[in-house]
């Protein structure tokens, strides 16, 4: 199973919570190896948005992968700029669709506050 976990902030503008990281480890299951869709979908969410902040973006981050554990870590030393937030929002949104389509047998989310 993968295990997700979504950080969260407050706003000091707001009472609104913003995302500032992530962190994935585990492997769904689903299916033959080398043929696991929910892996697949989970992994070209993350990297595409980690990968779009870089391209698209001029926030900081830090990153960290390893294929072999399926761990994944992304998080903003600092606060982030619109656009990036609704790059993480739009991750979010992808993984919870994920989940629901799935199962949590196969991903699982939380969310904590930091």
């Amino acid at each position: 199973m993968i295990q997700v976990t979504v950080f969260t902030k407050k706003s000091a503008a707001s009472s609104e919570s913003c995302y500032t990281g992530i962190s994935l480890s585990g492997h769904a299951g689903y299916g033959e190896s080398g043929q696991d869709i929910v892996c697949a979908a989970v992994s070209a969410l993350v990297f595409t948005t980690a990968n779009s902040i870089e391209a698209f973006t001029e926030d900081a981050f830090n990153g960290e992968a390893d294929e072999e554990t399926g761990m994944f870590t992304f998080s903003f030393p600092s606060n982030i700029s619109p656009e990036s937030s609704l790059l993480m929002n739009s991750l979010v949104l992808g993984l919870k669709n994920i989940e629901e389509e799935y199962g949590r047998s196969y991903i699982h989310i939380r969310f904590e506050e930091v």
